[in-house]
């Protein structure tokens, strides 16, 4: 089935072009001279887009370049799809109300409208006006009819049959607001976290690391909470978070790393700091950057109830051999095409929206 859908095959060039674009990149050869074009389009935007966003930085871009490249394969794509029907799908306009926190955070909704042949009516985040229309121009270039599905707009969305919109818990309010009345996907805040039993591996702990530095941990799959047993040692954590320790060259995060700092100390909160992570004991989820909170619990079952208990507010779980639902160290910012955000099947709600 999917090897004759037009916007699955569209789809499969996009990520043999990303990989190909990500080996440039490694190498700066490439053998196919067809792609030179677009590999300067791609690798000019790369550069560009961290005067727009400075959290964008060129190494973030490109990792998630790479990650789509590595998720979009024609295997992949057609495993995803084999346990939908796509035939029942009525085409719609779909409106995409995107986020900006990090690179390409919008990408799975447009995916996800696109390749269940409907139209996507997309309202950019100020904070990412770049990346997402560049891949649009791409995939237009290498499927012409893409043209009359995908449209951008900075006004008020009108002429739409579902809305798909991600946001904060603030602008939810306003989104449920105007959009309620249609079938909708409505997005809040969200935060991983990680559950330690103190006996993880030094590996382990540097690639959580990864999974709390990467995009600067403004990521809803960004680790922003530890579950720690009580007494637990956070000297091998902090050996293990060092060779992040050039993060804190970069100005936005060690501008906020000094900030939250300060109000630490003036408001004599207790935190453990390392020179470029703060650690604060604190039963929130959601820390500031620069900082990770944590929690010391007694028994994994009343962690498991604590989770449970707010289930809304958490994206991912990080640990080893905690739950079945756990994912593993390192992984958080490398999803695969099922792993919806929220939990919340967008193709599914896609091709039952009429």
């Amino acid at each position: 089935m999917t090897k004759s859908n037009p916007n699955v095959e569209a789809f499969v060039k996009l990520g043999e072009f990303l990989r190909l674009f990500c080996d440039f990149t490694s190498n700066g050869q490439v053998a196919e001279t067809t792609h030179s074009k677009w590999i300067n389009k791609f690798n000019e935007v790369a550069d560009s887009v961290r005067h727009h966003n400075g959290w964008f930085t060129r190494e973030n871009v490109l990792f998630a370049f790479k990650q789509w490249g590595i998720i979009l394969t024609r295997e992949n794509l057609e495993t995803w799809l084999a346990s939908y029907d796509l035939r029942k799908n009525k085409t719609k306009q779909v409106a995409l109300i995107m986020a900006g926190n990090i690179p390409l955070v919008g990408f799975h909704d447009l995916l996800s409208v696109l390749i269940t042949g409907n139209k996507a009516i997309i309202k950019l985040s100020s904070n990412d006006t770049l990346l997402i229309p560049l891949i649009a121009k791409y995939l237009i270039d290498i499927e012409t009819s893409f043209k009359d599905s995908i449209t951008f707009t900075e006004g008020r969305l009108t002429d739409f049959d579902a809305v798909i919109a991600t946001g904060s818990n603030n602008t939810a309010r306003y989104f449920e607001y105007y959009f309620g009345k249609k079938p909708n996907i409505i997005r809040k805040n969200r935060n991983s976290v990680a559950v330690l039993n103190g006996n993880e591996t030094n590996a382990q702990l540097e690639a959580l690391g990864e999974d709390i530095f990467r995009y600067y941990g403004l990521g809803c799959r960004s680790v922003s909470k530890l579950f720690v047993p009580k007494d637990y040692d956070f000297d091998k954590f902090f050996k293990a978070m060092f060779r992040y320790r050039d993060i804190v060259n970069q100005t936005k995060y060690a501008n906020n790393y000094d900030y939250n700092k300060a109000v630490y100390l003036m408001s004599e909160f207790k935190i453990l700091d390392n020179g470029f992570l703060l650690l604060k004991e604190d039963k929130s989820h959601a820390s500031p950057i620069a900082s990770v909170f944590y929690e010391t619990y007694d028994s994994k079952a009343t962690v498991k109830e604590r989770l449970q208990k707010d289930a809304e507010a958490i994206q991912c779980v990080v640990a080893s051999g905690f739950t079945t639902a756990e994912i593993p160290f390192g992984k958080t910012q490398s999803p695969s095409l099922s792993d919806y955000a929220d939990g919340i099947d967008t193709v599914e709600f896609l091709l039952k929206t009429s």
